[in-house]
């Protein structure tokens, strides 16, 4: 994270912003996990009032990086400002899974929804990855066939390309994912579904 050279006058008026602020609310639907989840338009809503009455404003950048070994990564870098000039600043990147003016533009669109409900200081409302999430390092085992299938049934959904989706988690094979592999693949692809709205089940 990047502040200015002093942050007093903004961290005084976000502290009183957060607590007028409330959850956003979760008003989009998953058509594949059957959950919801709160979109962008429901964080700057909630952002929206408490922000303007606190000298606050925010701006947000589409942004791009590629590692060493040439996977492509999409983000945003998200500043949130105060009026006496103050400033603080961060980047959050997710991996690009399908190369494509519609992939890069609904990955920046999550990038952005994530970034600003947690420099805004939001509570959470996603939880799905979490609960398939299983944290503890004894139970690591290897994936069934039937989960096998099903990551492959919904990467053929989302029209993920599988080369690239594989050196994500660095495997040569779907058949050689762990349980934590499973569930991470699970939140990466529930992600996308997110970013491409209800059109993505059609």
């Amino acid at each position: 994270m990047k502040t200015s050279e002093s942050i007093a006058d903004l961290a005084a008026a976000l502290s009183i912003a957060q607590g007028e602020m409330t959850g956003a609310v979760k008003g989009s639907e998953n058509p594949f996990f059957k959950s919801k989840y709160a979109d962008l338009s429901s964080v700057i809503a909630a952002i929206k009032e408490p922000f303007s009455k606190n000298g606050l404003s925010y701006l947000q950048f589409p942004i791009t990086t590629t590692n060493s070994i040439g996977e492509k990564f999409v983000g945003t870098v998200t500043r949130i400002m105060h009026s006496s000039g103050e400033w603080i600043e961060s980047e959050y990147f997710l991996p690009l899974l399908k190369n494509d003016p519609q992939s890069v533009g609904s990955a920046i669109t999550y990038a952005r929804r994530y970034s600003l409900q947690a420099a805004a200081g939001i509570p959470a409302e996603d939880d799905d990855g979490e609960k398939a999430m299983d944290r503890n390092p004894k139970k690591q085992r290897m994936i069934s066939e039937k989960q096998v299938a099903q990551i492959h049934d919904l990467l053929e959904q989302t029209e993920s390309n599988l080369e690239h989706f594989l050196k994500v988690f660095k495997k040569d094979s779907v058949d050689n994912f762990t349980e934590a592999d499973y569930a991470k693949a699970l939140d990466l692809i529930d992600q996308k579904i997110e970013r491409r709205g209800p059109d993505a089940s059609k």
